[in-house]
């Protein structure tokens, strides 16, 4: 049996890591793709391998304008690592934080996030979507804050704001080929996210935690968890969706 393909961007370290690792837990070969850290890519391998299935891990910088020389190098790992010309899952997760007020977001700041967060997934799937296997899954990350607000974060839940959107787009456009299109949208994470403010801080910690349902900031594996059930856990009728894991923040 031919086993699924993922390709999830940023996959060497936090939640593209814990992504790759529940995938892999459920039969699904990886490619990951890492900007700056060639050893925790090399690392996030190995423990794929581990698992039993095939990996591979590829440089590409979401903010950068080289899509085309990616979807080249992609061309060629799939068949030459895994002998195939398609893929069946793109998880759309690179990106990074950014702490500051409205009057405090210099203009450089807000166009890099623009960027990684909403103009990489959009090219990226407008490059790839042709790759993806008939009947596979575009999954892309959005966050708890497009939903509550905290302060400090306005420019970057505004461009994850705008990636619910493209999502429901994409699932229109994409789903006569029966891909499906969702959302996935973490809250607080104990991760090295924004300097790793929510793992290292205790008050800040504390604080989520004081504001979130289930009582405790959200872990790496509760989101790869949730990114593995929502690509391979029978939800096949499910798209067009924003799906929040944030153990119930800012209810």
């Amino acid at each position: 049996m031919t086993r699924k393909i993922a390709l999830i961007t940023g996959a060497s370290r936090g939640l593209g890591r814990a992504a790759a690792l529940h995938l892999a837990r459920a039969g699904v070969e990886v490619i990951g793709t890492y900007k700056s850290a060639p050893e925790a890519a090399a690392e996030t391998r190995r423990e794929i391998e581990a698992l039993g299935v095939r990996a591979a891990m590829l440089p590409f910088d979401a903010g950068g304008d080289d899509i085309a020389s990616f979807a080249a190098a992609l061309d060629e790992t799939l068949q030459t690592s895994f002998g195939r010309d398609s893929f069946d899952y793109l998880v759309n997760n690179a990106g990074f934080g950014l702490h500051a007020s409205i009057a405090g977001t210099e203009p450089e700041q807000l166009d890099q996030l623009y960027r990684v967060h909403l103009r990489a997934p959009f090219l990226l799937t407008r490059t790839l979507s042709p790759r993806i296997a008939e009947g596979g899954a575009v999954l892309f990350v959005s966050t708890g804050l497009a939903r509550f607000t905290l302060p400090g974060h306005a420019a970057y839940a505004a461009m994850k704001g705008a990636v619910e959107v493209l999502t429901r787009y994409a699932a229109q456009e994409l789903g006569p080929r029966g891909i499906r299109v969702n959302c996935l949208a973490p809250g607080a994470i104990a991760t090295d996210f924004a300097g790793g403010a929510v793992r290292d801080n205790a008050e800040l910690n504390a604080q989520v935690a004081g504001m979130t349902t289930l009582g405790r900031v959200g872990e790496p594996d509760d989101i790869g968890a949730g990114v593995a059930a929502l690509l391979t856990g029978g939800l096949g009728w499910m798209t067009a969706q924003r799906v929040e894991l944030s153990g119930g923040q800012g209810l």
